[in-house]
């Protein structure tokens, strides 16, 4: 069974630490959470984070304010040590300082060009004292917060049915032949670093954003 350690950056609560907590565990303001919450701004059940398949995974409990992990919103997620929690006006950071520490160590020497860094603007505007810098005391590493909020290019699930397997295969191919058709559009500028996309193309571009942007929705917020 999974332990989760959670310590809480900014908010009403600021300070608390709630260690090795059993999977599964649930947060949010009400009594019968395993971590409650002293924010109106949190729903009385806001986010799970359960075991499967050896990740732990945050679930939001379709709250009234969502969920942001890295300082973007997120209805899932793979937890990792080192992410940064925002429910309502609390920070939470995932993992004790060994578990970050040792997560970082693992990052070093690993190509991160190819992942994305996320958008983790509230942790700017934690106090000072409380900061992720002052938490895990690398200050002296100018690249560890980078590197902890970088997305690598995910890993395939496993344990597909054919189904399920023949169904991302869909998805992914059509998210690729989309990106094709308009990568082969783009025209380059002689002796230029611009590039030119036609108004038609970008238009199909942000249908290809708002159409993932939904996938992602239907995924986090299933039909009951």
């Amino acid at each position: 069974m999974a332990l989760v350690t959670l310590r809480v950056l900014d908010g009403a609560d600021r300070g608390r630490v709630f260690e090795n907590l059993p999977t599964p565990v649930t947060i949010g303001r009400e009594e019968g959470n395993v971590v409650q919450l002293n924010d109106e701004r949190v729903s009385r059940f806001h986010v799970k984070i359960q075991e499967d398949q050896g990740k732990l995974v945050l679930t939001d409990l379709q709250s009234t304010n969502g969920t942001k992990v890295n300082g973007e919103n997120v209805p899932l997620w793979i937890l990792r040590h080192g992410d940064v929690i925002t429910l309502g006006r609390t920070v939470l950071l995932f993992g004790s300082r060994e578990e970050i520490a040792r997560r970082l160590a693992s990052l070093r020497g690993v190509d991160l060009s190819e992942g994305t860094v996320l958008n983790a603007d509230e942790v700017d505007d934690v106090s000072p004292e409380v900061s992720l810098e002052f938490e895990l005391h690398y200050g002296d590493d100018a690249d560890a917060r980078t590197a902890l909020q970088t997305l690598l290019p995910p890993e395939l699930p496993t344990g597909l049915s054919p189904g399920q397997a023949a169904q991302l295969s869909e998805l992914l191919h059509y998210v690729h032949l989309r990106l094709r058709s308009l990568v082969q559009t783009v025209r380059m500028k002689p002796r230029s670093d611009h590039v030119t996309l036609e108004q038609r193309q970008w238009q199909n571009l942000l249908d290809l954003y708002d159409r993932i942007a939904g996938y992602l929705r239907a995924v986090g917020e299933p039909e009951p």
